[in-house]
């Protein structure tokens, strides 16, 4: 049945990439113009070389498909992940997808080139497993991004809480405690969030708006926690300063909590190990040079 399933599965591959050449070879200009980003700039270049390439080859050959995967549930969840990884200057959907169909494609057709070059002979779910994991290295690199990103902003948060209310104590107001902050403290993921915060206020948001969009590209309870006190106190005349530290003291508290917490887990998840590896080789010290003796019937 295998036998009769892989020149098929050959076929078909080969089809497929044969069709993506030549529908993309006679590609209209107005697939093309439909690419184009809604600011009407080209997209940052991406400090990843992976994605660079990625993105002229999907240009080329797997954009169209990606256009006409029309399904709002899921452009909606990739657009928040593309701006909670941080790559929404890098990436539109519409190249996020034509990225999963390449890998999802490229994938399969290479391992069937060096399944036929050099007689494998693998099962077709080799292939259907390959696919479903290029089809996830796009989402795999924007979840490791997103990961990263929050746990950056998580340890810097309570620093930045209390510089901002160090600001706002000396004199400073809140957008001018922010921009202080941004102008000492360049690089980090904070940082350039609140720059994008100042950014938004400056073309015309409110203050609560630009605070929540920061807690929207950060997703972090934390981060929304802070937006809300911060939000609350501002409608309410309370004094931001004080909000601030406590806030900061509050974060500083939970994380306190979590490293606890991890530590206890840690000594929990050392005991697979320890009876796997540590306790076995104990065991063998201890009675090996017993059980040979008593083989050797001394």
């Amino acid at each position: 049945m295998a036998s009769n399933l892989l020149p098929m599965l050959y076929i078909l591959v080969a089809g497929v990439a044969v069709y993506i050449f030549v529908s993309n070879l006679f590609a209209k200009n107005e697939d093309a113009k439909a690419l184009s980003w809604a600011s009407g700039n080209a997209p940052d270049k991406s400090k990843s070389g992976l994605i660079e390439w990625s993105r002229s080859v999907t240009h080329q050959f797997t954009i169209q498909w990606a256009q006409r995967m029309k399904n709002p549930r899921k452009r909606k969840n990739i657009e928040k992940l593309l701006k909670t990884s941080g790559l929404s200057n890098e990436l539109n959907v519409d190249e996020f997808i034509g990225m999963q169909i390449l890998w999802g494609v490229l994938f399969p057709v290479v391992l069937f080139v060096l399944n036929f070059a050099l007689e494998l002979d693998y099962p077709w779910f080799i292939f259907v497993g390959f696919a479903i994991f290029g089809w996830n290295i796009p989402i795999s690199h924007a979840k490791a991004n997103r990961n990263q990103r929050q746990q950056a902003a998580r340890v810097d948060l309570p620093f930045f809480i209390d510089l901002l209310a160090l600001s706002t104590e000396a004199g400073l107001d809140f957008q001018g405690g922010i921009q202080r902050i941004v102008d000492r403290t360049r690089g980090s993921v904070l940082s350039e969030e609140l720059n994008n915060v100042m950014r938004d206020i400056t073309l015309g948001s409110s203050r609560a708006q630009a605070l929540r969009g920061l807690a929207d590209r950060l997703d972090m309870q934390e981060v929304s926690s802070f937006v809300n006190v911060v939000i609350d106190a501002d409608s309410t005349g309370a004094s931001i300063a004080k909000v601030l530290k406590d806030q900061s003291n509050q974060m500083r508290l939970e994380r306190f909590v979590r490293a606890e917490k991890a530590g206890a887990q840690a000594s929990q998840k050392i005991l697979i190990p320890l009876m796997l590896f540590i306790l076995p080789a104990v065991f063998i010290m201890v009675f090996a040079p017993v059980a040979l003796n008593f083989m050797a019937g001394k």
